[in-house]
């Protein structure tokens, strides 16, 4: 298990940053007016709700001639509020606090031969974003290893070694290729995995959860590395598509969602040959810890027996 993670400090930063904020306009404001201070301190504490809010009118907005069914406006609510607890729970408690909670497991020379599992998580996120997981897991016997894809704004190539490690760590510890269970960027990892190492007889079965596998409308908006890197119909997704086989793509199953707030138009996050799996109703994050999607992917764990 990495021994640090500069975006959980990073999330620290920012989630301590906005409690201090919301905190000291309660104080400051309270003798004024206290509905006031109490309304400007959720404003403050909840701003980032009113992001989801303006990307999903962007998703729904841009999407309306993709093939994947467009989201209702009650479809859209319920997202959005759903995607505010959920990042909550994401990105101000796990991740920069509770990001070592569950360590990797390994089985021990001697142990029943299950599945391996390696999780790779998506942009500026760190491997406590998989905690639901990875407690499953340990529960049901399963080696795993939940990586940290670092540096948290480098180019998605520079992820492959630490991909590469997590894998043979899961093979010697099991004697089987391992399932990858990606989320969002997590995805465009493992391709680049399979395509550097051509790991294609090095893993029983690729399970991607919201991926921009297109890429996605609103990395042209970004000036970092990895971001432009999933900008659709952008260079660097195009060489790795020409880099890809048939056989490669077979190995993916893909969750994606018709309310998915940050990877649209929707049909961006299925993969040409792959066994596409839609979601209706259900946004970025919460994607990954939808009941559908955790019990038939954890099922596709269990049931590859050992090759």
């Amino acid at each position: 298990m990495p021994s640090r993670s500069a975006l959980a400090r990073l999330q620290q930063g920012t989630t301590l940053s906005i409690v201090f904020a919301a905190l000291a306009w309660l104080v400051w404001r309270w003798q004024d007016s206290p509905a006031g201070a109490v309304g400007g301190a959720v404003f403050i504490a909840f701003s980032f709700s009113f992001v989801l809010a303006i990307e999903f009118t962007a998703m729904r907005v841009v999407g309306g001639g993709d093939p994947a069914p467009r989201p209702t406006w009650g479809e859209l609510g319920r997202a959005w509020f759903s995607e505010t607890i959920a990042a909550l729970r994401v990105f101000a408690w796990r991740q920069p606090f509770r990001w070592r909670e569950v360590p990797d497991q390994l089985a021990a020379p001697g142990e029943p031969a299950r599945r391996g599992v390696v999780f790779l998580h998506g942009f500026v996120c760190n491997r406590g974003f998989w905690t639901p997981w990875m407690k499953e897991l340990r529960a049901r016997g399963h080696s795993f290893v939940a990586v940290n894809l670092e540096p948290v704004f480098g180019s998605i190539d520079d992820y492959v070694p630490i991909v590469e490690r997590a894998v043979d760590a899961v093979t010697r510890a099991t004697g089987m290729p391992p399932v990858l269970v990606c989320h969002s960027m997590g995805g465009l990892a493992a391709r680049a995995w399979l395509c550097a190492a051509m790991g294609e007889s090095r893993v029983d079965h690729v399970i991607t959860i919201g991926s921009p596998h297109q890429g996605t409308w609103l990395a042209q908006f970004s000036h970092l590395r990895n971001g432009r890197q999933m900008k659709r119909q952008g260079e660097w997704l195009r060489r790795l598509e020409r880099q890809e086989t048939p056989a490669g793509t077979a190995l993916f199953t893909c969750w994606y969602t018709n309310c998915d707030n940050i990877v649209f138009p929707a049909s961006t996050a299925t993969l040409p040959g792959a066994d596409n799996r839609l979601v209706r109703g259900v946004a970025h994050v919460e994607l990954a810890f939808h009941p559908q999607v955790m019990r038939d992917s954890l099922g596709l764990i269990t049931r590859h027996a050992p090759r």
